[in-house]
């Protein structure tokens, strides 16, 4: 039904609450005909056949009738039938009892946009929450890199199948992924990509938190259609806030104004789920920092984010580019488009 559901983007949250009986009465002709026989047909074999696929592929099967379904998104009326699972099926269900995170914003972040997303991610990680995301170049990719550097508590919801990275240009991010942590789908190996399955990955995103965060989002897009996903389902909504001047600070900030809880940092993001000072934000593990890597980033942190300003500080020449070259390898800083430093964590 792949080609017929794209025709339905708009209601596409409504369409996927259908039962198995409405979906196919949504179509037609030839199309109606096949499908009917197919579902009538369909029995153990094809079942066996479908999961001997999978995995052969790297893809575990959880049913939605299955006991370790995930709860959160079990209670969903649009959640999938199946989850496709890579990375492993034990891994997943743990991390979904991780208390899940959602992170998402905007494919076109600026630096602000995803040194915040690698920071919350890193946070939330190292603090024992689970990051769920897109995996989408952006907001989302710096959300799931700060996870893995914060102790590697991160799931991916992938539009195809979770065995491959969509896009392909995130084939790095989705290969360390899957080392330490997992991806997920409701489609299997060799499913091609369509339109609908965008808006219905998102559903999949807010379904799986407890809580969704839209770092950078612009009107219309896919972080946008993530929040009014955990707005129906009940989840509550954070958001960063933004410069009044840049349009991918529009969503955030309208959210805001409707009430989403203030998120700063990790400890904003415990205390939205958890309430108030009830969990403290614990800091990721890194390299111990000798006095001029120490003072290089108490530097940065005040304002001198630069090369020139940190030269006007004492920290410039040869030996000052040394530190920050130490610095950024250690993944303690980043270097953006306008050349200047940002914290990473």
């Amino acid at each position: 039904m792949g080609s017929h559901l794209d025709l339905r983007m708009g209601r596409m949250i409504d369409v996927l609450e259908l039962d198995d009986a409405a979906l196919i009465e949504l179509t037609s002709g030839d199309l109606r005909s096949r499908l009917v026989k197919e579902y009538a047909t369909f029995g153990g074999e094809q079942a066996t056949e479908m999961t001997t696929r999978a995995e052969g592929a790297g893809v575990a099967l959880l049913c939605r009738c299955a006991d370790g379904y995930p709860s959160a998104l079990g209670e969903v009326r649009a959640a999938p039938a199946v989850l496709h699972v890579a990375g492993g099926l034990g891994r997943f269900l743990e991390l979904c009892e991780g208390d899940p995170v959602a992170l998402v914003g905007s494919r076109s972040a600026t630096a602000y946009g995803l040194d915040v997303g690698r920071m919350l991610g890193r946070g939330v990680s190292a603090s024992g929450l689970t990051v769920v995301s897109g995996m989408a170049p952006g907001v989302d990719g710096a959300a799931h890199e700060g996870a893995l550097s914060g102790g590697g508590r991160t799931i991916a919801v992938i539009p195809g199948s979770a065995a491959e990275p969509y896009p392909r240009s995130q084939r790095g991010l989705h290969r360390r992924i899957l080392a330490i942590g997992t991806a997920v789908s409701e489609t299997g190996p060799g499913a091609a990509v369509r339109r609908w399955m965008m808006p219905a990955r998102n559903r999949i995103i807010a379904g799986l938190s407890r809580i969704v965060i839209l770092v950078q989002a612009p009107e219309r897009s896919g972080a946008e259609l993530t929040a009014m996903a955990a707005r129906a389902y009940g989840r509550p909504i954070g958001a960063v806030p933004g410069s009044v001047l840049l349009q991918s600070s529009t969503v955030p900030n309208a959210l805001l104004a409707e009430g989403a809880s203030v998120i700063r940092d990790a400890q904003d993001v415990l205390d939205a789920v958890f309430g108030a000072g009830e969990r403290g934000a614990q800091r990721a593990e890194g390299p111990e920092l000798d006095e001029s890597q120490r003072a290089v980033m108490q530097a940065i942190r005040a304002g001198a984010d630069t090369a020139g300003a940190l030269a006007r500080v004492g920290y410039g020449g040869e030996v000052g580019l040394s530190v920050l070259a130490r610095l950024e390898l250690a993944g303690l800083i980043s270097r953006t488009a306008g050349g200047r430093y940002a914290i990473c964590g």
